[in-house]
């Protein structure tokens, strides 16, 4: 894309009074010359990878030239759906060749979560645009590393916490803001996943043909292939991701903690197991509650795999108690529950936009405009709650309550502190933060 384009897209966005959003240009604007379109590549693009590149590709400024998977089933897959689209990609296996294409402008990396720290570093050392899956790292240290590395670059990063692109989430938070529910002393975020079930588990054997496994494995303990540790079951494995602590609780943690302005708990403990299937090939816990412990109030994860009816008969959500009323929030919509005479109850207010396609918008938007103050998960924020959620699997790992120093981003307890850091293998390094 060329700098008098991009700036005469600057422009026209500005005087769309309060449009903000590309997708708001009239069509004669929306005709952009494949030369002046922001350029994308995707790496890993089997699961939210090629869902995050769909979303993006629904706007005109954008297209894609690039895909990278090291499943070359997947891989060709994906390049044949584009091409029935009209749209020719470069294809890799190896993402470090993508990188060294300077035609591309940004990258999105949907890998599974062992593989963000290094890819997401070296792709905004390479001078590109990121917009990486969520949770950004598979511990601290890895987090720490990437958000140093965006810094030091100043590249555009956006995370995959799209909630943050929804309206009625942004109202919802404003209401607790506004007081009205008076004093909050506990919030509550949970994930009841009703439709997962046991793991059965399977012997190890070879991987599938046209997949190159040790680049998967990459920086993970080098094991052998199990098909219950790939694709989209990667993240109940401690080497690969953080279970759904990590999967789900950065999305709803994230809202908890903006309700609450919050930023370091001084302590966290967490008790749990695997309750529900003690017997399967799944390492992290099924069931799990985590309690954050802040200056005047608690912040509490729950999370339970095989059941669908979470607190306030909802399978997932966020709950803000207040001595006046308790506002219940999910992807769905939100509403305010009075406490006896407190307060007026605030009807169910329903969601009514594309969180997903918003956020990929946002990330487009500051691509073009450079502000990186406009983006809506900017790599700072997506770190804060990928480092609560880290808290909660030390605190379930350990079993006890640790006491957390945010300013130095350590526990008092030296066994706990060993867990700060992933453990890299294979002859891959941590990026130094």
């Amino acid at each position: 894309m060329n700098n008098s384009r991009r700036h005469f897209i600057r422009s026209a966005s500005t005087l769309m009074a309060g449009a903000g959003l590309v997708s708001a240009l009239p069509a004669s604007l929306r005709a952009v010359a494949p030369s002046d379109k922001i350029n994308v590549a995707a790496i890993g693009i089997n699961g939210m990878g090629w869902a995050d590149l769909t979303a993006i590709l629904k706007n005109p400024y954008a297209q894609c030239v690039a895909l990278c998977d090291v499943d070359k089933n997947v891989l060709d897959k994906r390049a044949g759906e584009l091409a029935q689209k009209g749209q020719k990609v470069k294809t890799y296996s190896d993402y470090r060749k993508l990188l060294e294409d300077k035609t591309i402008d940004a990258v999105i990396i949907g890998t599974p979560d062992h593989w963000h720290c290094l890819q997401m570093t070296d792709a905004v050392s390479a001078g590109k645009d990121v917009y990486v899956e969520k949770p950004i790292g598979n511990s601290i240290a890895e987090i720490n590393a990437m958000v140093a590395a965006q810094e030091r670059t100043k590249r555009v990063v956006q995370v995959g916490q799209w909630q943050r692109s929804q309206q009625h989430f942004k109202d919802a938070v404003a209401f607790v803001h506004s007081g009205k529910l008076g004093q909050v002393r506990l919030v509550k975020a949970w994930a009841y996943m009703g439709w997962m079930h046991s793991i059965p588990k399977q012997p190890d054997g070879t991987p599938p043909a046209g997949v190159d496994y040790a680049s998967w494995l990459g920086p993970a303990e080098k094991r052998p292939f199990n098909p219950n540790r790939f694709h989209f079951n990667f993240r109940w494995y401690w080497d690969y991701a953080g279970g759904l602590m990590t999967d789900w609780g950065v999305h709803l943690l994230d809202y908890a903690l903006l309700g609450m302005k919050a930023q370091h708990p001084v302590s966290v403990m967490a008790a749990g197991g695997k309750f529900a299937y003690p017997d399967d090939a799944a390492e992290t816990p099924d069931t799990l509650t985590t309690v954050y412990q802040f200056d005047g109030f608690n912040i509490q994860w729950e999370h339970a795999i095989g059941i669908d009816g979470g607190p306030y008969g909802r399978d997932h959500g966020i709950a803000f108690i207040g001595n006046n009323g308790t506002l219940v929030l999910d992807r769905g919509g939100w509403e305010v529950i009075p406490e006896k005479g407190k307060m007026e109850a605030v009807p169910r207010t329903k969601s009514v936009d594309n969180g997903l396609d918003n956020h990929a918008v946002n990330f487009l938007d500051v691509i073009k405009s450079r502000k990186l103050e406009d983006l809506n998960t900017p790599i700072q924020a997506g770190a804060h709650v990928a480092t609560i959620a880290q808290l909660g699997n030390i605190a379930y790992k350990t079993g006890r309550k640790l006491n957390w120093n945010g300013a130095k981003e350590q526990f008092d307890d030296a066994a706990a502190n060993k867990f700060l850091a992933a453990e890299y293998h294979n002859g891959y390094k941590l990026p130094k933060a």
